[in-house]
């Protein structure tokens, strides 16, 4: 599998020209422990559209994203795509292609969780999309209705790349 980009948010992030930076303490930093959750969604492209279901669940509640979840033990990343897809839209891709991997450092019930999620792309065989499982809509967008709407972080960016719109 080929990985285009890899994103990690920092807790610390200091621009490269700041005229300061934190002092550091001559204590050892504290190591955080976090538990890795594998998870994947699908960017799926009809015409000039992509897919998006509005979170009815946390985490990302209200907001607009790729339909996905976590990964089940015994399931390749490909098959919970797929299923995720299934169980959210009731739609079925044609052919699915792995496009970017990112690292989601959250916190979930007070415990620190690193998710890594797996996008896929393809095309939608046929069919509409139905809201189910964890989705309150289920909805094919352009790329101007989704500049409207709250989504969840890179999903705008994806759908550039995959629309060919500009950034």
């Amino acid at each position: 599998m080929a990985l285009v980009a890899m994103e990690k948010p920092r807790r610390n992030r200091y621009p490269v020209d700041a005229p300061t930076y934190p002092q550091q303490s001559a204590e050892p930093a504290e190591m955080i422990e976090r538990r890795t959750i594998a998870a994947v969604s699908v960017a799926l492209v009809r015409g000039e559209t992509v897919l998006l279901v509005k979170r009815a669940l946390e985490p990302s509640r209200g907001l607009y994203a790729f339909p996905g979840g976590r990964v089940e033990a015994g399931e390749t990343s490909e098959e919970a795509a797929r299923r995720e897809l299934l169980e959210e839209t009731g739609m079925i891709a044609a052919a699915l292609t792995p496009l970017r991997e990112y690292l989601i450092d959250t916190q979930v019930d007070g415990e620190e969780i690193t998710y890594r999620l797996e996008v896929f792309t393809g095309e939608a065989a046929s069919g509409e999309p139905a809201c189910a499982s964890d989705a309150e809509e289920a909805c094919f967008y352009t790329l101007a209705e989704m500049e409207k709407l709250p989504l969840t972080d890179s999903i705008l960016d994806v759908s550039r790349e995959l629309l060919g719109g500009s950034n």
